[in-house]
């Protein structure tokens, strides 16, 4: 007889898989996919936009995925989609000019953008629910090893096999993704199995009810700030190493982020269980604006390590609390629209940050980490009105 509350069971193994080479596909590319734009001739603030749109077309999928989810079932819409995030993989090879990089990047984003949404939202129905916080943390571990092993692999890759290797990798990847989810049974949860319920659910919630969940709001509002801060090292660290003439510490930021967090991620989360969730939000905006701060004004290998440590403690372990946050106070049955509704904010902010933050490169790249430091610390405030009653 199967324990309920296991966590390690052959379904979490295929949602974890899915997750992570999905995740992996992501980093991969968009670690490096800014320095293949400027080698196509572009400039700087294009180079941001080619890096960011994938997140804006994940945006205008994941609009659409919360109803999706609901209406064609869990398992169809990850399927349809996790295929278009493989296919677009494939359409990397034949990309010869900018204006092709950012159509092929916008499909690949709308593929990407909904399949992380079915995933999210399968995992929160798995899940253990006595357990549920301590499974999610662990669940989330394939994004964590995403950011840690992508950017590392897409750079390895790049240099030494150019961006054909990178569009390889990626494409493996996003094949393995659909073939994990293509295993995993979702028949006890899916609402597709429940058209009943579904039609009950049409008539109750209408307008941007169908798209958004409004009590997900606020924590996804300061969340996305803080994405910010960390889009601007995942967008630009490449380009900021060479002009400080760090290449070889920076190539280790996402390493050092990712064991740090690794560490930090089940200490957080028993903190988070044990104190509630405003002194692992506040202390996580803090400390990322700090390290942003540091590796503005005083590049050197130590600030490098000190700014891993920081985005560690702060936008990685916020990510996965304020998920946490937002599908522990949902409703079931609202749960895929909050899921949705929190990867939209961070989407938004993830996608156009890139091309915002590249038009103040104007006198180097220091600048784009001292105004991403500040935005950060915008989020405090928020985060402290949106959490004042848990």
């Amino acid at each position: 007889m199967s324990n309920p509350e296991k966590i390690f069971t052959k379904s979490f193994f295929l949602i974890f898989g899915a997750l992570l080479f999905t995740a992996l596909v992501m980093y991969a590319l968009m670690s490096t996919v800014t320095e293949y734009a400027t080698s196509l001739g572009t400039t700087t603030a294009i180079a941001g936009l080619v890096s960011g749109i994938y997140i804006f077309g994940g945006l205008c999928s994941r609009i659409y995925s919360g109803n999706a989810l609901e209406k064609i079932g869990w398992r169809k819409t990850a399927l349809i989609f996790m295929s278009i995030h493989f296919l677009s993989c494939l359409l990397y090879f034949i990309v010869n000019d900018v204006t092709l990089l950012l159509i092929v990047r916008f499909i690949h984003g709308i593929g990407f953008g909904a399949s992380a949404n079915a995933i999210v939202t399968i995992a929160t129905a798995i899940l253990p629910k006595k357990r549920f916080g301590e499974a999610f943390g662990y669940f989330m571990l394939g994004t964590t090893i995403a950011v840690g092993i992508g950017p590392y692999m897409g750079g390895l890759l790049y240099d030494s096999l150019g961006s054909v290797g990178c569009f390889i990798v990626a494409s493996i990847f996003a094949a393995l993704a659909l073939i994990f989810i293509y295993f995993i049974d979702v028949s006890q949860v899916d609402p597709a199995n429940n058209r009943k319920s579904i039609k009950n659910e049409e008539k109750t919630y209408n307008g941007i009810e169908r798209v958004l969940e409004f009590s997900a709001v606020p924590v996804s509002l300061f969340t996305a700030l803080t994405s910010l801060g960390y889009v601007s090292i995942l967008s630009f660290y490449r380009l900021y190493a060479v002009e400080v003439n760090l290449v070889n510490v920076f190539s280790w930021f996402f390493v050092v982020y990712s064991i740090v967090l690794v560490a930090s991620r089940p200490i957080a989360g028993k903190i988070q269980d044990k104190y509630g969730d405003m002194i692992i939000c506040v202390v996580g905006i803090i400390a990322q604006s700090i390290g942003l701060f540091m590796i503005a004004w005083t590049p050197s290998e130590w600030t490098v390590i000190l700014c891993a440590i920081c985005e560690a403690l702060g936008f990685g372990t916020l990510n996965s609390a304020s998920t946490t946050i937002v599908t522990r106070n949902t409703p079931e049955h609202r749960r895929s629209y909050a899921v949705s509704t929190f990867f939209i904010f961070c989407d938004a902010t993830m996608g156009f940050g890139p091309a915002l933050l590249g038009m103040f490169a104007f006198d180097g790249y220091a600048p784009i980490y001292f105004i991403s430091s500040v935005i950060t610390l915008l989020a405090l405030p928020i985060c402290i009105y949106s959490l004042r009653k848990n």
